[in-house]
Parts: C-alpha cells; sequence; structure tokens
C-alpha cells in the first residue's frame, strides 16, 4: 500500500477552506499513486479553536464526511481525518477520526479515549471502547488519536486483535518529540505492525506544532519522516519481510499472559 500522510497547518474554524485544501492534496496523492491519505488530529475544524469547537462539531456521516466521501470517490483515494463529532445526547463532542475508503464508504470512526490536558478534559467526552481492526485492500487497519498511542495497551490490544497498520491522527507541540522519535517506533516493534503518525504543522492561534509526521515499521525503522511545514510524506508499505521482522522480534510470540495479572507483594 502507498500512504500519503498530510502535514499541514490547515485553516482554523473554517471547515470550507480545509476542505477546498484536501481536494488539492488528494489530487496530488492519486497522482503520486497513493492509495490513503491520512490527516492530522481534529484537522477538519482545527485544534486550538475552543471557543468554536462546539460550533464546529459534524456528525459521523454529517456534510463534511459525505463531501469528503465525494472526493474519496473522484480520486480513488481514501482519507483518514480528525474532526470533532457531535455528541448524540447534546453533550461536549467527541474528539473523532473517521476512515472513508476510496468507494467513500465509511469504514471506521473512533472517538479519542485518552484525552490530554485541561483543555481537552473541558471541550470533549471522551470515548469508551477501543474499535476492532477494519479490514481494507487486504489490510488490518486500527484507529487511534495522539495520546492513546503514548499507553501501550492500546496498540497491543489492536495488534492481538490482528491489525498490521495503526493510523494516528495527532496535534503535537515541540516539548513531546520523544513521541514520534521514540514512542511511535517502540509501538511498532513491539507490537509487530506499522504506525503512521500524522501531526499538525505551523502555528495555530498561538500554539505551535512540532511536525514531525512519520511512519514506523514492524523492525522499528522510520521509514519517513516530515520534519516541519507542510507536505506529503508518501510511503510504500510491504508486508514482505514480516516473518522476518516477527522472528526477530518476537515479542507477541514471546507473550505470557498468565503473569500479567494483579502482583503478589510480599
Amino acid at each position: 500500500m502507498r500512504l500519503a500522510l498530510w502535514q499541514t497547518q490547515g485553516f482554523p474554524a473554517d471547515i470550507n477552506a480545509n476542505l477546498l485544501a484536501l481536494d488539492v492534496q488528494l489530487r496530488a496523492a492519486a497522482v503520486a499513486g497513493a492509495q490513503l491519505l491520512l490527516c492530522p488530529e481534529l484537522w477538519l475544524g482545527g485544534y486550538q479553536v475552543p471557543q468554536q469547537m462546539a460550533a464546529l462539531a459534524e456528525d459521523a456521516d454529517g456534510p463534511s464526511a459525505q463531501r469528503i466521501a465525494e472526493l474519496c470517490r473522484s480520486y480513488g483515494v481514501a482519507v483518514c481525518y480528525g474532526y470533532a463529532e457531535r455528541h448524540e445526547d447534546g453533550q461536549r463532542p467527541y474528539n473523532a477520526a473517521q476512515l472513508i475508503d476510496a468507494d467513500g464508504q465509511r469504514l471506521a470512526n473512533y472517538r479519542k479515549t485518552h484525552l490530554f490536558g485541561a483543555m481537552e478534559h473541558e471541550l470533549f467526552t471522551p470515548g469508551d471502547c477501543l474499535q476492532a481492526p477494519v479490514e481494507w485492500l487486504g489490510w488490518r487497519i486500527a484507529l487511534l488519536i495522539c495520546f492513546d498511542v503514548e499507553f501501550p495497551e492500546t496498540v497491543r490490544t489492536h495488534a492481538l486483535a490482528g491489525a498490521e497498520l495503526v493510523l494516528i491522527p495527532t496535534a503535537l507541540t515541540p516539548e513531546y518529540r520523544t513521541v514520534p522519535e521514540l514512542i511511535v517506533p517502540t509501538r511498532a516493534v513491539e507490537n509487530q505492525l506499522f504506525v503512521a503518525y500524522c501531526n499538525h504543522s505551523g502555528v495555530e492561534n498561538g500554539l505551535v506544532f512540532l511536525g514531525g509526521s512519520c511512519v514506523a515499521a514492524p523492525n522499528g525503522e522510520r521509514l519517513g519522516v516530515l520534519a516541519g511545514g507542510e507536505g506529503l510524506l508518501l510511503i510504500d508499505l510491504d508486508r514482505a519481510p514480516r516473518e522476518q521482522w516477527r522472528a526477530q522480534f518476537p515479542y507477541l510470540e514471546g507473550r505470557r499472559p498468565a503473569l500479567y495479572g494483579a502482583l503478589v507483594t510480599r
């Protein structure tokens, strides 16, 4: 699979401008042979827009999702994007990510389970479950969002459910560069899967983003990195060395679940 990560500053609180920019990037991704485009966390309406967040929230099958589905069909490229999802009971929205395939079908919609910091806890309702991986183009794909990947249990749960690729929209600032540089490759190698981590760039309403979008392989190698600025990172994912990697890093096969319950102190 050829994967494209779109690292972008975006247009805060301007959904239409972001959708127009997606049209341009999907065209570029299609020309480059990409089959799936990954966008950052809360890309649709912006991350640093606390006063407007509730008003920017949409249903999972709302007007923006329908427009994105049209673009996916037009260019033959799937899209995974972050957005604020309207709560079904009128409560605080969810910080969500949705995957729409190249035929415009909604494959998965995930609500961030591990909210980060005071602002996110004030603005959002946390999701209450991880979603099972979905299958597309023969790949089993799972979704997480930003802070979720920093908990080993989340990626391990997906690995045990058969995931081969985890897509992670994120909104990361420079003081947390350890995440793409160390944690993301670690999650990939310890779980024997690919991890794609797509960040914002630039400055949004005073909040500086790191960039640093990357894709890590099951051997822990980062296959590509976008340092700063806007751009598309194109990565070809190859599962051919999978058996070799699993023999080299037998973490899943070597597990002893019976040991991992409550510890007994003496």
